[in-house]
């Protein structure tokens, strides 16, 4: 059966309270205050069962003046809407503000129901139910169906229930695909369970031990039970009403506006960009930089409206803003909200969220704007590759792309194997992940690459490349190393770059010294051959070659990469003749004999000590000896 949400709606003490006692048989009034006053003051909330047996969940908000902020947090989860109207009084203030504020949150199912009909004649019925047709004719909702009733004697009630049901088909039912987020309205504590919340559940689905969190606190929880129409459910989906035990902390903790949601999937912000519509019956226009009081979901806060193409915006027109809030909100692109001028508390309009996370923006700047179009009417396509394009150096999963632009991960795969397919993006395999970035981030990726590489390749003429892990922890820090390999090896299958498993280099790219290298290299090599078991040490080598044009350290690193010379330890080279040597000499002593002192090791070499420990050391390290006490064995041959 569909999931449904119904809300009631109209002035203060038009019978939206006893229409829902007649239908459900309960009193949504809970509190001491709102039973002595016989007025609503908070939401009450009750389980709805239809003719056909669907169950639907009922939001009861308040109609006095003073309670429209009650009103908002309920209003933001309803799917269908009961605009109540007394017979006796017809369409009045809170009728119209009310009808306002569903009118701006793109609720387009509802029903006029006209109550008290006991207390009128037929006439006077009439002329009222006219006046609500004139009203109504002005707006986008003139088609909504009129009913008359009498909550105190029960006319017209069962044609209600079935008018419900029937409009109810017509709903479209909120996504139980999505990630978890349940706006609060309501915190209390029950003996033996502990901290409870409530809210409509506006996307996913929550289960029983799931690992959640309270934003903008961002306060890990955990699910210990569930509730939906009071019974105990091991899940809820999207679209019910929701009671839900936390484990993990205390009702001092959060209130009403905190958000509970899937780990990961909303983050706090101080800023959001938008597209602003200002009511025809404002008070007066909006100026920039006017403090607002900014209403989404259940929550509400202090924010101050910039307009980016107006210098005020007069009632009746829109335009794009950007909100800058005194707390933290937690919302997501596509959702609706709505504006009340700070003093006087009046509703003046609202809007949809395009972007959740802007910059500050400058006004009147047209890329801004254009930016701004394109992601609150573009298409999935170009919303996708706009945000990819946002940043050209991220990379990004399809889980947390689709969650920055508030799409189903699924239908976001297939663009972006459409963008794929069009060459507009990469796609990039990094184990069983699919990661993605933009041609422009390609582009971006090449330039700075390619002139990175050619820096390094003028500067160090000797060097096989720049080192892989030190090109990646110097310019690319952001990427794991399992994406920048990735990374590396798309541009190498491009042809951008050479690489290797130590080096990256650009393509084309060899050694070749010129005739100062090469004098170099030989003076460098006479030197360590003419003793090659008791070479001359780096600071002698270095002064040997002082005179050329090549940074000594160069020549060194050269020799040592192309295997001419050998760093055995710190600041002691040899050649490979020596090392060879070396190596010839120990292996036809263990021929001979298993083990090997320090003092034969001198004496084979014929040689110091000074050399003898460094080199046995190096045979150590590769592994063709192994040290025992003061010996050595050969464990390779």
């Amino acid at each position: 059966m569909k999931r449904l949400i119904i809300g009631t709606a109209g002035h203060i003490d038009h019978g939206k309270t006893a229409l829902v006692r007649a239908m459900t048989g309960l009193d949504t009034d809970r509190l001491k205050e709102e039973k002595k006053r016989g007025i609503s003051i908070e939401l009450g909330f009750a389980p709805l069962t239809l003719p056909s047996g669907q169950r639907a969940g009922i939001v009861d908000v308040p109609g006095h003046e003073r309670f429209v902020r009650q009103m908002l947090a309920g209003a933001f989860g309803m799917d269908l809407v009961l605009l109540i109207v007394a017979a006796d009084e017809g369409i009045m203030p809170q009728t119209r503000e009310h009808l306002d504020i569903i009118r701006l949150l793109g609720i387009n199912q509802g029903i006029v129901v006209i109550t008290k009909k006991d207390l009128v004649d037929e006439e006077w019925l009439m002329m009222v139910e006219d006046d609500i047709k004139e009203y109504l004719a002005t707006t986008e909702l003139k088609e909504w169906p009129i009913i008359t009733v009498s909550s105190t004697e029960g006319a017209g009630i069962p044609e209600l229930l079935r008018l419900i049901e029937e409009l109810s088909a017509q709903v479209q039912e909120k996504s139980a695909l999505g990630q978890v987020r349940l706006p609060i309205d309501r915190v209390f504590s029950m003996t033996g369970f502990g901290t409870v919340v409530t809210g409509t559940l506006w996307s996913g689905r929550i289960r029983l031990n799931d690992s959640l969190q309270i934003l903008p606190q961002e306060i890990p929880v955990r699910v210990r039970t569930l509730h939906v129409h009071n019974q105990k459910v091991e899940e809820a989906l999207a679209g019910q009403r929701v009671a839900v035990n936390l484990q993990g902390v205390d009702t001092s903790d959060i209130h009403r506006g905190n958000v509970l949601a899937a780990p990961g999937f909303l983050s706090p912000t101080y800023r959001i960009s938008g597209n602003l519509r200002l009511l025809k019956n404002s008070p007066r226009p909006l100026k920039n930089w006017t403090r607002v009081r900014f209403h989404l979901g259940t929550d509400e806060c202090l924010g101050r409206v910039v307009l980016l193409e107006h210098d005020e915006l007069q009632p009746g027109e829109h335009g794009y803003v950007q909100i800058v809030m005194e707390e933290p909100v937690v919302c997501t692109r596509g959702d609706r909200f709505v504006i009340r001028f700070y003093s006087p508390v009046t509703t003046i309009g609202g809007g949809v969220v395009i972007d959740p996370h802007p910059p500050k923006q400058k006004r009147f700047n047209e890329a801004v704007l254009e930016e701004m179009a394109v992601k609150e009417e573009g298409d999935l396509e170009e919303v996708v590759l706009q945000e990819l394009n946002k940043y050209p150096d991220r990379i990004i999963s399809v889980d947390d792309l689709a969650a920055a632009i508030n799409h189903n991960p699924v239908e976001t795969r297939d663009v972006l194997k459409i963008l794929c397919e069009q060459g507009l993006i990469e796609q990039l395999k990094v184990e069983n992940h699919d990661l993605y970035l933009s041609s422009l981030g390609v582009d971006y990726s090449i330039q700075n690459i390619n002139r990175m590489l050619e820096d390094w390749h003028k500067k160090y003429p000797l060097r096989p490349g720049f080192p892989r892990e030190e090109l990646r922890s110097r310019y690319f820090k952001q990427y794991p190393v399992k994406v920048f390999n990735a990374l590396i090896s798309l541009l190498e299958a491009k042809g951008v770059l050479s690489a290797d498993s130590k080096y990256i280099r650009l393509p084309g790219q060899s050694i070749e010294p010129d005739r100062d290298a090469v004098k170099a290299i030989k003076r460098v090599m006479e030197m360590l051959d003419k003793n090659p078991l008791a070479p001359p040490g780096l600071k002698e080598i270095q002064e040997e070659i002082a005179d050329s044009p090549y940074d000594p350290a160069e020549i060194i690193a050269y020799l040592e990469e192309s295997g001419q010379i050998v760093k055995v330890a710190e600041g002691v080279y040899y050649s490979r003749t020596g090392v060879d040597l070396a190596w010839s000499r120990l292996n036809e002593h263990f021929d001979e004999k298993r083990e090997l002192s320090l003092a034969e090791a001198r004496d084979m070499w014929e040689t110091s000590r000074k050399y003898t420990l460094p080199l046995l050391e190096y045979f150590d390290r590769i592994k063709y000896t192994k040290r025992i006490g003061d010996n050595r064995i050969r464990i390779t041959r």
